[in-house]
């Protein structure tokens, strides 16, 4: 199975990034989480490390692109085979680094691609 990383994890039930965290789950999707903040989200555990992190497949993003840029060399040195950013975070700079790395790139919402069986 492969591994989602929720980046931008939060304990807040009224993001989206927690109730991704709840629908992977649903999905049967081994998912792992990083968050500004420790706790759990539906039995998943967010970090505040990424040094731990390791075969990594999909990445759903949950950051702006303000923010997203302090972890551009991160996100590309977990290597993902994707990335997708969800609504709102959306960044053509970061999209192109990854393209370049060979890393695939989604803008689509990972709620929306579940639902549909897309995932």
């Amino acid at each position: 199975m492969s591994n989602t990383l929720v980046f931008g994890a939060s304990l807040n039930p009224s993001r989206y990034s927690n109730l991704a965290i709840h629908r992977l789950v649903e999905n049967q999707k081994e998912t792992v989480a990083f968050g500004v903040r420790e706790g759990t989200v539906s039995g998943i555990q967010i970090t505040d490390n990424l040094d731990d992190l390791q075969n990594i497949h999909t990445i759903t993003l949950y950051l702006n692109p303000k923010r997203q840029k302090e972890y551009y060399d991160k996100i590309i040195g977990l290597r993902p085979k994707r990335v997708i950013f969800n609504p709102g975070t959306e960044n053509p700079e970061f999209a192109q680094l990854l393209l370049d790395e060979g890393i695939k790139v989604e803008n689509a919402c990972t709620l929306v691609l579940l639902a549909t069986g897309q995932y």
